[in-house]
């Protein structure tokens, strides 16, 4: 895998090429300083894979990265970054993932391996995985396609986003998500929200309760606020 690093840093640069050199089918062909340079390099040297820094000089990082989403032969990009307030904007370019500095070698080899499963399944410059939430698991940026969530559930100032195999908390309003993906959610209960590509049916409580059944199998409470607009929906799909 040819690996192109475009950091202004020089030092940031240099722990990169070292980190990447260790891996046995991984070679830094290059590097870059600043975005402009970065795209006459992939024309150069038609890298895989870019290690890109986001705040640079000129252009930055994150519209590099959307130049290269038309390019004939775009290479593959992960994002290398000491801020974690730019994952969003990563992953609607199309970002193979996202690494906050300074960066872990346990971590970068995760995200290798994700670019070598990317680079065996299709071309261009990464998986088109949609909008996405933005958790922090660990201490490191992860970002959830909205895709993947059953339903959301608020719990004091967090939501829990619940998905197939897997829950995260994350830092958002639930009014807010509500507002954001109109479009994909329902509200069933004042702290649920539930993907309309989830709903099953209904069915009542031993204690006559609603319960939306999702296709997951799981059941959600349905306030008698939302029971009619949940029934509309149902009758509407």
């Amino acid at each position: 895998m040819k690996v192109l690093i475009v950091d202004d840093e020089p030092l940031a640069r240099q722990r990169l090429a070292q980190m990447v050199a260790g891996e046995p089918d991984c070679e830094v062909v290059g590097t870059a300083q600043a975005g402009e340079e970065a795209l006459a390099r992939v024309d150069q040297l038609r890298p895989d894979l870019l290690l890109l820094d986001i705040r640079m000089p000129g252009l930055d990082g994150i519209s590099t990265a959307r130049r290269l989403l038309d390019h004939p032969q775009a290479p593959l990009v992960v994002f290398c970054t000491a801020y974690d307030d730019h994952a969003l904007s990563a992953f609607e370019v199309s970002a193979a993932d996202y690494l906050v500095k300074p960066v872990r070698l346990e971590r970068l080899r995760r995200a290798l391996d994700k670019v070598r499963k990317l680079l065996g399944t299709r071309p261009g410059l990464g998986a088109d995985v949609g909008p996405c939430l933005q958790a922090r698991v660990r201490g490191e940026i992860r970002l959830i396609p909205v895709a993947e969530v059953h339903y959301l559930m608020a719990d004091a100032k967090y939501v829990e986003v619940h998905c197939a195999d897997y829950s995260v908390l994350i830092e958002e309003s639930l009014v807010s998500l509500e507002e954001r993906f109109a479009d994909r959610f329902v509200r069933v209960h004042r702290n649920c929200l539930v993907a309309l590509d989830q709903l099953a049916g209904l069915r009542r409580g031993d204690d006559g309760s609603a319960l939306i059944c999702l296709r997951s199998g799981a059941e959600l409470e349905i306030s008698r606020r939302n029971l009619a607009s949940v029934r509309r929906v149902l009758k509407s799909r």
